[in-house]
C-alpha cells in the first residue's frame, strides 16, 4: 500500500512552520512539494512559535547534555521544509553549517537496495537468483541469493566482528582495504547460520551485493547509483569517493576512540561498504534520501513491499553461533528491508563510525523526514547521538509514532 497524505495535524504542523518560516517561493533553503530541495543548503530563518521552535530546542539540549561538537539537521513534512539548521563548530573557530559535507556510512546501502529493486522491476535480474550466478568465484555462492544479501539474511559473519579487525583498522586509520580482503575475512569462517534463516547486519553481504550490481549491470557501482538513485532523486551533493577525501565544504570529525581525542575526518571508510558506494552527503541530500528512499519512490507497488520487506518478519532469533550483539530478538515491527532498517511505522538508515554518525528516517503515513548529522566532543558518551536525536523530534512531532531503540 502506497503511504497516505499527512494527518490534518501535521498539516498543521506543515502550515505554522511555513508562517514561521516563509512560504515555499521564498524560504530560505526551502523544497518544492514532492520533490527535491532547493541550492543553497542553509539554515532556516530563526522560527518564532510552532514544531521548528521544538526542534531547536531539542537540538539545542541535546547537543549541550551529549557535549557534541556539532549537530546538523532538516525536517520535512510532505515534502516541504520545517526546519533546517546547524549548531555548534566544525572545527575551532570554523561554525557548521547546513551545506558542509560528511560521510553517510550505511545510508549508501539503503541505495544499493533500492538500486536492485529496480533492476527487478525492469525485469533484469530475480531477488532469487544466486550470488553465485553472478560472482561465480565466490565460496559457497550457491546458497546465497540477492534477496539475503540485500536482507542481511546470508549469514555471512561479519569481517568487522572477527577477531583482530577493529585493532589493525585503528592501528592504522589510512590503509585502504580491498574487497577482496574485507570478503576473504568473512567467507573464510563458518556462516553464522544456514542463510535466509535468521537476519544480521553484515558488512560483507553489501561489499558483495555492490559486485554483483555491477555484474548485472555491466557498470560501475557508483555510475550506477548515480544513474538509478541520486540522479532521480536530485541528490546532487551526493557522491562516492574511492579515496578518504571529501568536497568542500567539509564538517570535521573527531573521536576519542584510540583513547585520544583527535581529528579523523580523513581516516579511510574503505573497510565500510561497496568500493563505489563510499559517499559523501549533506543534510538536505539526507532529508531528500529519506523521503525518496522510504516512500518507495523510484520503484513500483510490489518493489515497495519488498524493500519493507523482504521476508525478513518473524526472522532474527539469537542463536549459538550468532552473538546476541548482532541477531536481535526480532517482531514484526522491527526488521530488516532491504538495505534498510524497519523499526515500528519508520524507515531508517543510521550510520555510525570515526566521529561521525547520522540518521534519515521517514514516517510513510505521515510523510514525515527527519535527517541529522553530528560529530562529537571530547566527552561525548559511547552511543548513536544522531539517533537519540532523530528519537527526540520523532517524539515531538509524532508522538504516536516513536522510534524505537535499534542496536
Amino acid at each position: 500500500m502506497r503511504p497516505t497524505r499527512p494527518t490534518s495535524l501535521l498539516r498543521l504542523v506543515a502550515v505554522t512552520a511555513l508562517i514561521a518560516l516563509g512560504t515555499p517561493a521564498t524560504a530560505v533553503g526551502g523544497a518544492a512539494a514532492d520533490g527535491g530541495h532547493r541550492r543553497p543548503c542553509v539554515s532556516s530563518r530563526p522560527p518564532t512559535s510552532g514544531p521548528a521552535v521544538d526542534v531547536l530546542r531539542i537540538a539545542e539540549r541535546t547537543k549541550a547534555e551529549l557535549d557534541l561538537k556539532s549537530v546538523i539537521l532538516r525536517v520535512t513534512l510532505d515534502g516541504r521544509e520545517v526546519v533546517t539548521a546547524a549548531l555548534g563548530e566544525s572545527m575551532t573557530g570554523v561554525p557548521a553549517e547546513p551545506a558542509m559535507h560528511f560521510r553517510n556510512g550505511n545510508v549508501a546501502i539503503s541505495y544499493m537496495g533500492t538500486a536492485l529493486l529496480r533492476l527487478v522491476d525492469e525485469g533484469k535480474v530475480g531477488l532469487d537468483d544466486t550470488v553465485g550466478r553472478w560472482l561465480p568465484g565466490l565460496p559457497q555462492g550457491d546458497r546465497v541469493t540477492l534477496r539475503m544479501l540485500a536482507a542481511s539474511t546470508s549469514g555471512l559473519v561479519d569481517y568487522v566482528t572477527s577477531p583482530g579487525f577493529s585493532d589493525a583498522v585503528y592501528a592504522d586509520p589510512f590503509r585502504q582495504w580491498t574487497a577482496d580482503e574485507l570478503v576473504a575475512i568473512s567467507t573464510g569462517r563458518p556462516f553464522w547460520y544456514e542463510p535466509g534463516t535468521n537476519w544480521s547486519y553484515s558488512h560483507a553481504n553489501f561489499v558483495l551485493l555492490g559486485a554483483a550490481l555491477e555484474k548485472i549491470t555491466g557498470t560501475r557501482l557508483d555510475v550506477l547509483l548515480q544513474q538509478k538513485i541520486m540522479g532521480p532523486l536530485g541528490l546532487d551533493e551526493t557522491r562516492n569517493s574511492f579515496t578518504p577525501d571529501i568536497p568542500t565544504p567539509v564538517l570535521h570529525a573527531f573521536t576519542a576512540d584510540r583513547g585520544t581525542y583527535e581529528e579523523s575526518t580523513f581516516w579511510n571508510p574503505s573497510w565500510t561498504t561497496a568500493p563505489g558506494a563510499v559517499q559523501t552527503t549533506d543534510i538536505c541530500d539526507l532529508a531528500r534520501s529519506a523521503s525518496g528512499i522510504g516512500s518507495g519512490e523510484l520503484l513500483s507497488p510490489s518493489a515497495y513491499q519488498e524493500l519493507l520487506n523482504p521476508g525478513t518478519v518473524g526472522l532474527g532469533r539469537p542463536t549459538d553461533t550468532c552473538p546476541e550483539t548482532v541477531c536481535l530478538p526480532n517482531t514484526e515491527a522491527t526488521h530488516y528491508g532491504a538495505g534498510l532498517l524497519v523499526l515500528d511505522d519508520w524507515v531508517v538508515q543510521h550510520p555510525l563510525f570515526f566521529g561521525y554518525s547520522a540518521s534519515q528516517a521517514y514516517l510513510p503515513c505521515e510523510r514525515l523526514a527527519i535527517a541529522v548529522s553530528t560529530t562529537q566532543g571530547p566527552d561525548t558518551p559511547d552511543g548513536h547521538t544522531a539517533q537519540e536525536i532523530t528519537q527526540r523530534i520523532a517524539a515531538a512531532l509524532a508522538p504516536d509514532h516513536p522510534i524505537p531503540d535499534f542496536g
